[in-house]
C-alpha cells in the first residue's frame, strides 16, 4: 500500500509499506516535489534504458527526506504550528517513507537501523530547529 498522510489539504508524508506491490513504475510523490520517491517492479530478464541525468540548476526551499527503515519499528509524531502533536503512524521494517511538509520526530519502538536520504548540503544552524 502506498499512503498519503495529509493534514489540512497539505501532505505530511508519503509511506510505500513494505507489503505494497505493483508491476511498472509508480512515482508516489507528486511532480513539485523536491525529492521525488517511486515503487519499482520489473520482472527478471527487463532492463532500464541506460541513462544519465543532465547538469542544470535546480532552485528548490525546505528539506525532504526519505527515510528506509532496515530493520525495526518507530513510530513518527508530527507536529502543527503550534508545535503541538497531530497524528503519528507506525513505520516497520522494509518501510519508506518521504517526510514531505510540516514538523515530525520519532520514537523507536523496537531495536531500529534506518538509512536516511535527504537533500544537501547540510547547513549547521540552519537546516532544523528541535524542539
Amino acid at each position: 500500500m502506498i499512503e498519503n498522510v495529509t493534514h489540512n489539504d497539505k501532505i505530511l508524508c508519503i509511506i510505500i509499506h513494505s507489503d505494497h506491490s505493483e508491476e511498472g513504475v509508480k512515482f508516489a510523490s507528486p511532480d513539485d516535489f523536491n525529492l521525488q520517491m517511486a515503487f519499482m517492479k520489473h520482472k527478471k530478464g527487463g532492463k532500464i534504458a541506460a541513462h544519465r541525468h543532465n547538469s542544470f540548476k535546480r532552485e528548490i526551499f525546505g528539506t525532504q527526506e526519505a527515510l528506509f527503515i532496515r530493520k525495526g519499528k518507530v513510530r513518527v509524531d508530527f507536529y502543527d504550528e503550534d508545535k503541538k502533536i497531530i497524528l503519528n503512524r507506525i513505520i516497520n521494517t522494509g518501510d519508506v517513507i518521504l517526510l514531505a511538509s510540516g514538523s515530525h520526530g520519532f520514537e523507536l519502538l523496537e531495536d531500529t537501523e534506518i538509512i536516511e536520504i535527504k537533500q544537501g548540503p547540510y547547513c549547521e544552524g540552519k537546516d532544523k530547529e528541535k524542539f
